[in-house]
């Protein structure tokens, strides 16, 4: 018996929604088809129902990651054009909660490693994204009065200064956590700094 388009569509997302997850957590190349299809509540024969390949799987992964990204970019940006607070901040982003939120945390920073072996579509879909991120920073910055070269320019080096951080950060806590920690405070500490500077009119 089958079943209809609206339960195929839930089942396809359950599907995106565990590889999201497990993609995080231990990598792509790491989560096998079993493994992902067991997790998402289904048979791995059921697999290739939705997705033609694993790499067909990953793209749509990655569409779907980017695109909430986009969403909280945008709420961001609309909250601080109100006079709002933002929905995001560097403390937030740099903290231990973050940091230990690999599953739902930052795109960005959750897919870094994979981005280089996964396939086309994807890492179209990464670049999309970060592209997206650095250009709401850049309007942020040219909004503060700086020209767009610069807002680009801080956005991009704001932005690395955080991601690289996180990414770490995460890279060492099993090891060492006082090490750890220490790369959230200094990158925390650096990125508010540069923060200081622009809003004192200073573009370096």
């Amino acid at each position: 018996m089958g079943i209809s388009r609206e339960q195929a569509a839930e089942n396809r997302e359950a599907i995106v929604s565990a590889a999201d997850r497990l993609f995080r957590e231990r990598g792509v190349d790491a989560v096998g088809l079993t493994a992902l299809m067991k997790e998402a509540g289904f048979t791995q024969g059921g697999f290739y129902n939705h997705f033609k390949s694993k790499d067909a799987l990953v793209a749509a992964v990655m569409a779907r990651a980017m695109a909430a990204n986009e969403d909280l970019l945008a709420q961001s940006q609309a909250a601080t054009a109100s006079g709002g607070k933002p929905k995001t901040s560097v403390d937030k982003y740099l903290s231990t909660a973050h940091r230990d939120d690999v599953a739902c945390g930052c795109p960005m920073a959750g897919f870094a490693g994979d981005v280089p072996r996964i396939g086309d579509e994807a890492q179209a879909c990464y670049a999309k994204g970060l592209a997206d991120s650095l250009e709401h920073m850049t309007a942020a910055g040219v909004a503060q009065g700086l020209t767009r070269e610069q807002a680009y320019q801080r956005a991009m080096a704001r932005f690395a200064q955080m991601v690289g951080s996180l990414v770490l950060s995460r890279a060492v806590v099993g090891a060492d956590p006082a090490l750890s920690e220490a790369l959230l405070s200094a990158g925390r500490e650096a990125v508010m700094a540069a923060d200081a500077r622009g809003a004192n009119g200073e573009t370096r």
